[in-house]
């Protein structure tokens, strides 16, 4: 029989934080000023999920640093202006804080700007630990995030879930050793979620209550 799940490990963007469109727009602004007329909406969607560089590699290594730099300042300055809270997120998290869940965030975003996004929430003070990508040297879908960050909780995997809208976040839980939830309302569609064979499919955030008490969903 399997454990009761005890701990939580979120992905950030696309997940608790719709920055989907702050995202995408980051990625066109750069690209267009680099390759104008080559890059259209639907190319940049794969895109969403792994780090800055393995894309910007992906496209010019050369550039990479340039491009990074030239993306972040764009996303840091329209941040607040186009992030936004998924439904129910915030009412949610806190829910599941005083049923006596730990929860954490795993992302391959920068600590800074997960920071900054959880105090675009108002959730901060509900996470135990934060794991970003100056924490490791693999990203997600490496086991490494979500390892350290239950080591940080003193959680085993038997007692885990990594929730997440995107192929790192469901093969990073797969390789770790923890049950994974995928998030219906992931930009790439709820088909391409269901697809990576997550343990759950959250048709909204709140469905986690019910996971975690052992209900059906």
């Amino acid at each position: 029989m399997a454990k009761p799940i005890t701990t939580l490990l979120f992905d950030f963007d696309g997940t608790l934080l719709d920055t989907n469109e702050l995202i995408i727009q980051s990625f066109q602004t750069v690209l267009d000023e680099y390759y104008p007329n080559r890059f259209e909406r639907v190319h940049i969607l794969p895109f969403l999920g792994p780090t800055l560089r393995e894309t910007f590699d992906s496209i010019d290594p050369e550039k990479t640093e340039e491009m990074m730099k030239a993306y972040r300042a764009w996303n840091l300055q329209h941040h607040d202006l186009l992030a936004k809270e998924f439904d129910g997120v915030k009412e949610t998290l806190k829910s599941l804080k005083e049923m006596g869940l730990k929860m954490a965030i795993v992302s391959t975003k920068r600590n800074n700007m997960i920071m900054r996004g959880l105090a675009l929430l108002g959730v901060t003070e509900l996470f135990d630990t934060i794991v970003g990508l100056d924490d490791v040297s693999k990203p997600k879908p490496d086991p490494e995030p979500l390892l350290l960050a239950m080591e940080r909780l003193g959680a085993s995997p038997e007692e885990t879930m990594m929730i997440g809208d995107n192929l790192h976040d469901i093969e990073g839980g797969k390789n770790a050793g923890v049950r994974t939830a995928g998030v219906a309302w992931s930009i790439k569609g709820e088909e391409f979620i269901r697809s990576l064979e997550p343990d759950f499919v959250l048709q909204h955030l709140s469905d986690l209550q019910k996971i975690v008490a052992g209900e059906p969903v």
